[in-house]
C-alpha cells in the first residue's frame, strides 16, 4: 500500500524529522538521538517518509544517510498554494475595509 504524503505529514514526529533533515543529511541513529522514543519507532517514521518519497537515502560506506527530498515537498506547496491565494485575497479585502474605516474616522 502506497502511503499518502499528507498522512505522512499528519504526524508531529515525522514533521520534526523533516525539519531536522532540511539542514543536513543524517543517519538513522543520529535522527533517533534527537527524539524521546525508541530507535524502532523512529525507524518506522523514517520508513513511512521514505515510502512517501519525502526522504531519500544515500549509502556512504557502511552508513545510510537520509535527507529531505525537496522536489516532493513541491507537491505539498502546490496544494497549500490554493489556500494561500484565498488568504491573501481575504487579507487584501480586510485591508480595504480597514482603510475605509480609517478614512471615515478622519
Amino acid at each position: 500500500m502506497r502511503r499518502d504524503i499528507f498522512q505522512a505529514l499528519a504526524d508531529p514526529t515525522r514533521r520534526a524529522i523533516l525539519v531536522l533533515l532540511a539542514s543536513q543529511a543524517m543517519t538513522p541513529n543520529a535522527i533517533a538521538e534527537e527524539f524521546h522514543s525508541s530507535r524502532q519507532a523512529v525507524s518506522k517514521h523514517i520508513q513511512i517518509l521514505t515510502e512517501c518519497e519525502l526522504l531519500k537515502q544515500e549509502q556512504k560506506g557502511r552508513e545510510i544517510y537520509y535527507s529531505l527530498e525537496i522536489e516532493k515537498m513541491k507537491e505539498v506547496d502546490k496544494w497549500i498554494e490554493q489556500f494561500r491565494n484565498i488568504w491573501e485575497t481575504k487579507f487584501n479585502q480586510l485591508d480595504k475595509v480597514l482603510l475605509t474605516i480609517k478614512k471615515q474616522k478622519k
